[in-house]
């Protein structure tokens, strides 16, 4: 499709729509959408988690090469990193992993399936944060919300893998959240998005629709954003959803110094 860094065509209604489109009409359906961190933290004790998932991302499988770029023990920063199981296949490569996650239930399940001792200490500069450590795996999550999170905390990251973060981000958050993930990168750092493409008019989210555009806008004016791959990701949990289709979109962020 030529060159997809600056202009990325992107699939909305079943067509493809260039980035001439007005992107504000097509993220209104979801604009006003809010999750509360309540909320979050309420599917965690329910295990509403239909979200979590049981195998090491494909789409990381995938790329990890492309992320690690050659590099050994690399600083791994997840986003909203619930109990994913990518934390452990990269801890066990030799890579160190920071997480943030609210849900207290979440940090603690992840260290107990997969057979981990931890500390649990509290974070000085975030009232109320908690801490979870293991360190002969050299894995630190971090329980509190994640706007309360910076590079004075943990300092920077080598890579970060951001699959279900930003789609779950409420949509009002998400030049915030941008602006926190691209102060967390290393002049080295290699961040692995995943975005979701399908018509929000048929679903509220979260997960929300992020458009390749947006992702060039909250990104693009400090950073590379190369788009990686586009792969369809319609199951029958997304049909229940009411969806007709569903793409997955993988996008590699590095900044513009590098």
């Amino acid at each position: 499709m030529g060159n997809m860094e600056v202009h990325i065509l992107w699939l909305y209604q079943g067509q493809l729509v260039s980035s001439q489109a007005n992107m504000s009409n097509v993220l209104a359906p979801q604009a006003g959408r809010v999750m509360e961190l309540g909320e979050w933290e309420q599917r965690w004790q329910e295990d509403r988690i239909g979200f979590h998932q049981p195998e090491v991302h494909k789409m990381l499988r995938t790329y990890i090469d492309e992320v690690v770029a050659g590099r050994t023990g690399v600083r791994f920063f997840f986003p909203l990193c619930g109990k994913a199981v990518d934390m452990m296949w990269l801890a066990d490569m030799g890579h160190s992993v920071v997480g943030v996650e609210i849900s207290e239930k979440a940090v603690q399940q992840f260290f107990q399936e997969n057979n981990l001792t931890y500390s649990e200490e509290a974070v000085p500069a975030i009232p109320g944060a908690k801490v979870f450590k293991n360190a002969e795996k050299n894995i630190s999550l971090y329980n509190c919300d994640l706007f309360s999170f910076s590079a004075s905390i943990a300092g920077q990251f080598g890579a970060i893998w951001d699959r279900g973060s930003l789609v779950a981000i409420n949509p009002q958050d998400r030049e915030k959240y941008s602006a926190l993930l691209m102060s967390l990168m290393a002049d080295d750092c290699r961040y692995l998005l995943d975005t979701l493409i399908y018509n929000p008019e048929l679903y509220a989210g979260p997960p929300f629709l992020v458009p390749d555009d947006q992702v060039s806008a909250l990104f693009g004016g400090r950073c590379t954003v190369k788009f990686l791959q586009s792969k369809d990701a319609l199951s029958d949990r997304h049909k229940a959803w009411g969806l007709d289709y569903l793409l997955e979109h993988i996008h590699l962020i590095t900044p513009q110094n590098n």
